[in-house]
């Protein structure tokens, strides 16, 4: 081998790494996953129990570093992705923009952290003529119903049957025969219905006139729960009376009013209530007057701005801020 056969063996022994370096850089690149950001936003006081988390605030990260802008919650969380190119521990600069709140701009470094905000309402009570009162909200309550099963006892149901037989008959082996196999037996069936809508509870069945000591039930659980039960008795002496009774019961679906009182922390109020709960409303005195507001599913207030969430258990979150012009009392 010559010495330029080595040259250019060497060279492109060169060139192949080169281009394998990039091939492996490009891949990393195209297979590294973007970074994550994820935090919260609430309002900023010195008392904790009124940092109340903040819907609807635009996320974006200065220079455009993120993907695209994202938007808080109603618990106030939020999650931006930054692109491909951002690595952790570089500087960065998260923006939060709320028309209600004045802007922030958080000056962080990207990492594995949570990145909590906390913003300033712009104050609107300042632009209230100062001869104008505020208007009072005071006991304040919640009502919600919740759909429970309930039941009326409407009657009793009943019903006698006899069970022809004639005693002292050997059984030979011809079924019915009385439970030692010795004597020749009877079956006798009744029933009871308890109408359409209706369940039959307690049911009992008994021998009553007759020879009843050569009597039984079949079975000793009768049917509970049920609009149609029947019953089955063995008589192995004379003709026996036997009586079958049942309580009758019409479940009924109701609605139950509950009631409760609302946490209230300065300007905010905050109420849990369980997933079942249905045609919520708030109950407040404004200046002195009791007023009922429906809360519906747009969760309008005309004295307080209010949002819910939904909890992992299904029971909802709510938390509502007054309006300007409004004070609790």
């Amino acid at each position: 081998m010559t010495r330029t056969h080595q040259v250019q063996i060497g060279v492109a022994s060169f060139v192949a790494l080169v281009l394998a370096g990039a091939a492996l850089l490009l891949f990393g690149w195209r297979t590294r996953k973007p970074v994550v950001l994820q935090g919260a936003v609430t309002v900023q006081d010195a008392d904790t129990r009124k940092e109340r988390p903040i819907a609807d605030v635009e996320v974006s990260a200065d220079g455009g570093l993120a993907i695209h802008p994202v938007s808080s919650d109603s618990s106030g969380f939020f999650k931006i992705e930054l692109l491909r190119s951002v690595k952790r521990g570089q500087a960065v600069t998260l923006e939060f923009r709320h028309p209600e709140y004045k802007p922030l701009d958080v000056h962080e470094f990207v990492g594995d952290k949570l990145y909590v905000a906390h913003m300033v309402p712009v104050s609107s009570r300042t632009k209230m003529p100062s001869n104008q009162p505020l208007i009072r909200v005071g006991n304040v309550r919640v009502r919600y119903s919740i759909k429970a099963l309930t039941e009326i006892n409407v009657g009793s149901a009943v019903q006698t049957f006899e069970v022809e037989n004639k005693g002292n008959v050997a059984c030979k082996g011809q079924h019915p025969c009385s439970p030692d196999g010795k004597w020749k037996a009877a079956l006798g069936s009744a029933s009871l219905d308890a109408g359409p809508g209706n369940e039959l509870r307690d049911a009992r069945a008994s021998c009553i006139a007759g020879p009843c000591p050569f009597t039984e039930i079949e079975s000793n659980h009768l049917p509970q729960g049920e609009q149609l039960i029947s019953v089955t008795a063995r008589n192995w002496s004379d003709t026996a009376t036997f009586l079958l009774e049942a309580e009758v019961f019409h479940p009924m679906v109701s609605d139950i009013i509950h009631e409760s009182y609302p946490v209230i922390f300065g300007e905010g109020l905050n109420f849990t209530l369980p997933s079942a709960a249905e045609g919520v409303n708030i109950q407040a005195e404004i200046d002195g007057q009791t007023v009922i507001f429906p809360l519906g599913p747009s969760l309008f207030l005309s004295w307080a701005s209010c949002n819910a969430r939904v909890n992992p258990d299904q029971t909802r979150v709510y938390r509502c801020a007054l309006k300007p012009g409004y004070r609790f009392q």
